[in-house]
């Protein structure tokens, strides 16, 4: 008999991250709710990031180490395609979970009351590269399910990524894969684009309080795009108005591209403070 399933898979995509790659994984397996795996799918790393991950002995951990560089995008749906458990989380290698971070997620998924929730997330602490809080992020002032034409115009209007970064979000893995491949087109919102898509079958649930660390350090990727992140948006937010899923109004679009111009502004001024624009 196979051994069953776990209820979550944690899915870091990796490429040269052997510096943040052991707190990623350590942040992981220090979660208070244990049923989960944790597998490591690496982009033909050049530097120690396998061999760092291999250093970890723990049975609920695997490595899947592709020779071929294939790129971020590719390989988050290679993260995708490794889950095996019920529910799915993508964990970037320069990421952190909080220690509750999975067990709040789940019993909020598994609350028969939330049947209809498509996806569920939190606030997010920005930390630099030492691990300390800059800011922290969250869905405004909301909490609990909320609608998710709602969600999405918030987002449009609020000129960002309210929802969260991929390790703010646990969904269903089956939901995920009917969602389909991670789309580039815009790369600022490579996993904004995909709650939009996923919030399209269900709404989402917003919890109180922090459940990750989102990293800000020199050669991340949120630096090295720090320059067209506005433009990415506003493209975008004008592909959703067109499409017509979200009720996205003339008047929301307005508000969040001017948003999105001054988030980009207060996002490199943050970047400037702690070092990080010098060092791209």
């Amino acid at each position: 008999m196979s051994p069953a399933a776990p209820r979550v898979s944690v899915c870091i995509p990796s490429y040269n991250g052997a510096d943040f790659i052991g707190a990623a994984v350590r942040s992981a397996l220090a979660q208070s709710y244990g049923d989960f795996e944790l597998v490591i799918v690496d982009d033909g790393s050049t530097d120690a990031t396998v061999e760092i991950a291999r250093g970890f002995a723990d049975p609920r951990l695997r490595i899947e180490a592709h020779p071929r560089n294939v790129g971020q995008r590719a390989n988050w749906d290679r993260a995708l395609e490794a889950a095996g458990g019920e529910f799915f989380k993508l964990l970037p290698q320069d990421d952190l979970l909080e220690p509750d971070c999975l067990r709040r997620q789940v019993d909020a998924l598994d609350d028969p009351a939330q049947a209809g929730v498509a996806l569920v997330c939190g606030a997010r602490k920005v930390v630099d590269r030492g691990g300390r809080t800059l800011m922290t992020r969250s869905f405004g002032r909301a909490r609990g399910r909320v609608d998710a034409r709602r969600a999405v115009r918030a987002c449009v209007r609020a000129g960002t990524n309210l929802i969260g970064e991929p390790a703010a979000v646990l969904m269903r893995t089956s939901l995920a894969r009917e969602v389909g491949r991670f789309r580039d087109a815009e790369f600022y919102v490579l996993d904004l684009d995909f709650w939009c898509r996923a919030l399209e079958r269900g709404d989402l649930f917003v919890l109180d309080g922090p459940v990750a660390s989102f990293r800000v350090a020199a050669g991340s990727a949120s630096v090295r795009t720090a320059r067209s992140q506005a433009c990415d948006f506003r493209r975008f937010i004008d592909r959703l108005a067109r499409e017509g899923r979200f009720e996205i109004r003339p008047g929301d679009l307005r508000i969040g591209k001017a948003r999105a111009g001054l988030n980009n502004l207060l996002r490199r001024g943050l970047y400037a403070f702690s070092g990080l624009e010098r060092n791209r």
